[in-house]
């Protein structure tokens, strides 16, 4: 299963104290507490492990280590280890305590979440001509922490859309080394599944019914995912006894939910060819002919079908 949606506590470390310390050596008499470390800092990271945010669901609260006291001897204490956290590539991080947003887009990308405190000094730094053995030192600082909703937005470079039972996990399946699970019902797929056709990043995007928009089913939740993709894919099945009809509800859906993905570049996929004979066909690939001149009719038991597939996704690209 594919967590896409977390919301998470970061705490930075809190920076080491400063220390009161003399030297006692003769000769040699004079403050010597050194200054606290600095506090670890808290980091997210991009990986290519779409599954990244399934362990934030079971662990809310992230700490960074706090860092060391400073020492008697001048020195510094440790600094506090930083905490990094990783998220797959595609992540909207919406950090709730300053209303500020990042995304990561690219593996090994870090950013900075929560800056670690600074050490206080030790009495080593409040010397003066008038104040030989200062015993004044300072806390360290605490670290800054706030308030994480991270949301999965999939990169890829086609999405896969369309009603459900349109054969699109079975296309995805052919079409790249996915295995994706495919069954005869509604909401076989409940999340999105990815599958790479040579260069390109093809995603199964679960299939969206009339209303997705509005919320209804699992619409919001899949439609964010398609936002990212450059390519649509369009899954129609010819067994549907009004093509028309399901093709303007996906196209309605894409546009009430954002404008923009109505406007990505589209063809046109007639799933389950094998079942139909090439007169019924041609009759329903007229019906839609008008709205996009990209549509051929494929079957997943027809190689010659899903090599057209292949070309005209290509040409796009």
């Amino acid at each position: 299963m594919i967590t896409d949606e977390v919301k998470i506590k970061v705490q930075a470390g809190q920076g080491g104290d400063g220390v009161v310390a003399f030297n006692k050596v003769k000769m040699s008499l004079g403050p010597t507490g050194g200054k606290g470390g600095l506090g670890g800092s808290v980091y997210f990271q991009g990986v290519s492990d779409l599954t990244a945010l399934n362990k934030y669901k079971r662990k809310r609260d992230y700490y960074a280590e706090d860092g060391k006291d400073g020492r008697g001897d001048k020195s510094t204490g440790h600094g506090g280890k930083d905490l990094i956290l990783t998220v797959p590539i595609g992540s909207v991080v919406h950090n709730l305590t300053t209303e500020k947003d990042f995304e990561i887009t690219q593996v090994g990308e870090t950013i900075l979440a929560a800056k670690g405190g600074i050490g206080g000094r030790g009495n080593f730094y409040f010397r003066s001509p008038v104040n030989t053995s200062p015993e004044k030192y300072e806390k360290g600082k605490l670290g800054e922490n706030f308030e994480f909703f991270i949301e999965l937005r999939l990169i890829a470079d086609v999405g896969l859309v369309g009603l459900p039972n349109a054969g699109k996990s079975s296309l995805l399946n052919e079409l790249t080394r996915a295995k994706a699970r495919v069954a005869d019902y509604p909401f076989t797929t409940l999340e999105p599944n990815l599958g790479v056709m040579d260069r390109l990043i093809l995603a199964d995007i679960p299939g969206l019914i009339e209303g997705a928009s509005r919320g209804k089913g699992l619409g919001i939740k899949f439609l964010k995912h398609i936002q990212r993709t450059k390519v649509l894919v369009h899954c129609l099945s010819l067994e549907s006894e009004d093509l028309l009809k399901d093709y303007k509800i996906v196209r309605q859906e894409l546009e009430n939910y954002n404008p923009e993905l109505s406007q990505k570049p589209e063809i046109i996929f007639l799933t389950k060819s094998d079942l139909f004979s090439d007169e019924i066909i041609k009759a329903k690939m007229k019906i839609l002919g008008e709205k996009n001149k990209k549509i051929i009719a494929i079957s997943i038991l027809d190689e010659r079908s899903l090599v057209e597939a292949k070309k005209l996704i290509f040409s796009l690209f």
